[in-house]
């Protein structure tokens, strides 16, 4: 599950076989296919928790999904990080009220839900790509005025921010679901380091790929 619809597109398109366009509602694209003879559907999420909270809850609740894989790009708040590094997200923290209206958990900080986080792990070691673990901050905001680091996201030892797994977490918590969020950093936030338009398609197909073989395994 990709942010953004032509991202969705361009994953089924280049990664999946008989591919059929299951809906475009609004144009947020889904798409169901095969990868090495498995049955997967990759979809859009939009952007923010807000929008991934409707679509993965729908997809939990009325569309008999068990497990999303969220992929996408993040920004780190350290040079710890590297442009195109890849995480595995352990735990998602956020100032969003998302989880406590929505479902009464008042927790800041939700881990990675079921199985899909080991699974990732073991399909990185599989196939030799070089995989990080850390928390990382989803925040509701994406400029500020502050450039400070959020103080949720420095009590949570958060490394890097996006704006969706929170939710996601959230959702599949609540539900007893599977839930797992691969990032590939694209900024690091102190040096003003970035990953060129040119250089994305080709940064994230190693995320792209990982995603496709845990789904497989799960």
């Amino acid at each position: 599950m990709p942010g953004d619809p032509l991202r969705a597109r361009f994953i089924a398109e280049n990664f999946l076989q008989q591919v059929k366009l299951v809906s475009q509602t609004r144009n947020a694209f889904y798409f169901t296919g095969t990868y090495k003879g498995k049955e997967i559907t990759i979809g859009a999420s939009g952007m923010g928790c807000p929008s991934i909270g409707i679509y993965s809850y729908e997809l939990f609740t009325e569309y008999e999904v068990d497990n999303i894989i969220r992929i996408g790009t993040c920004g780190a708040y350290t040079n710890k990080l590297k442009l195109f590094d890849l995480i595995n997200v352990d735990y998602a923290a956020s100032e969003s009220t998302f989880a406590r209206y929505a479902w009464g958990i008042k927790d800041q900080c939700i881990r990675h839900q079921g199985k899909a986080f080991k699974t990732i792990k073991k399909a990185a070691k599989e196939l030799s790509i070089p995989l990080k673990n850390c928390n990382i901050h989803s925040s509701d905001i994406f400029y500020r005025k502050n450039s400070d680091i959020p103080k949720v996201a420095a009590a949570n030892k958060c490394l890097a921010v996006e704006m969706e797994a929170f939710a996601l977490f959230a959702n599949a918590k609540h539900l007893g679901k599977t839930a797992a969020t691969l990032l590939t950093v694209s900024d690091i936030i102190p040096t003003h380091e970035k990953i060129s338009a040119d250089e994305r398609e080709k940064a994230l197909k190693p995320m792209m790929e990982l995603a496709l073989e845990a789904a497989m395994k799960m």
